[in-house]
């Protein structure tokens, strides 16, 4: 597995339920328009994704409540923590999503927020709900491909 010194990508935040809640099918690659608080702050960690997703507005793209908790030093010029920030893709990218979400129904949910070479980009996955019946599929089969893994290592010895 790659290092951080090798990839210069250091990840701030991860949306695991992402995973568990929607089947991810493209992921984009988007910069974000932050404030310097909201920098330090995500630098530190302080970066929660668990609701955060995706739209597109009046051509623009924008990621909705991303929680990145005030930086402790910001006295006056904090930030607010669950602000609605500019996402920066390229216009096909955004022509692209918009008609997904709209025309096949899917949702774009943010699955990581990390750091590439000093700058903040954030993953986005269009995803398509899963039903509770999916999920307890995907379960079962991560649970039957655990036991097969345990019974080939025990065999092994």
């Amino acid at each position: 597995m790659a290092t951080k010194e090798q990839t210069g990508i250091k990840i701030l935040s991860d949306n695991r339920q992402a995973g568990h809640n929607y089947f991810l099918l493209d992921r984009f690659e988007a910069g974000l328009v932050l404030t310097g608080t909201e920098v330090k702050a995500a630098r530190a960690g302080k970066i929660q994704l668990r609701d955060a997703y995706g739209e597109i507005h009046n051509n623009e793209a924008w990621l909705c409540n991303a929680h990145i908790s005030e930086y402790s030093h910001g006295n006056l010029f904090n930030h607010n923590p669950v602000r609605k920030r500019k996402l920066l893709l390229h216009r096909r990218e955004i022509d692209k999503l918009l008609g997904k979400t709209q025309n096949k129904g899917l949702t774009l949910v943010a699955t990581k927020l990390y750091l590439k070479n000093g700058r903040v980009k954030c993953e986005l996955a269009l995803g398509q709900g899963k039903k509770m019946h999916d999920k307890r599929d995907t379960e079962r089969k991560r649970t039957q491909e655990a036991e097969a893994k345990a019974g080939m290592m025990r065999n092994k010895r």
